[in-house]
């Protein structure tokens, strides 16, 4: 038995790091490339560890899935794109057909998916990944 549920998320603006160490939303002045925060550090090296914001997935899956975001990424560094279609193409060859995934930064969306197989998630400071089933 198939059932689904529909999640809106917009995603308005990066993550930066104020002066005082936390964070502050939806801002959209997230340093990018070669920019640099206080203190002289490279953003995007600084903050290079994944985030899962939602995931209704059961552990097994949502470990393997989150290292398979993170490869993905690394590997294509300079293609959402083709980051996007190798998580895709790994994910209906491991859990079955019909997965979708969107990688990119400033983005939003509504989805109807699959209960329990959906993964949003942060990578990179501001490189957002939604990885969902649906058939």
């Amino acid at each position: 038995k198939c059932t689904s549920n529909v999640l809106l998320i917009l995603f308005a603006g990066a993550f930066k790091m104020n002066e005082e160490g936390g964070g502050e939303a939806g801002t959209g002045g997230a340093p990018t490339g070669g920019e640099t925060v206080t203190g002289g550090y490279d953003y995007r090296k600084l903050h290079n560890f994944p985030l899962i914001k939602y995931s209704d997935m059961n552990e097994e899956m949502r470990v393997e899935a989150m290292e398979l975001c993170v490869t993905a990424c690394e590997k294509h560094a300079n293609s959402n794109e083709a980051a996007a279609k190798m998580i895709k193409d790994t994910m209906d060859k491991k859990f079955g057909a019909s997965w979708h995934a969107v990688v990119g930064e400033g983005y939003g969306f509504e989805i109807t998916y699959e209960v329990k197989n959906i993964l949003y998630m942060f990578f990179a400071s501001s490189m957002a990944i939604c990885l969902w089933k649906c058939a």
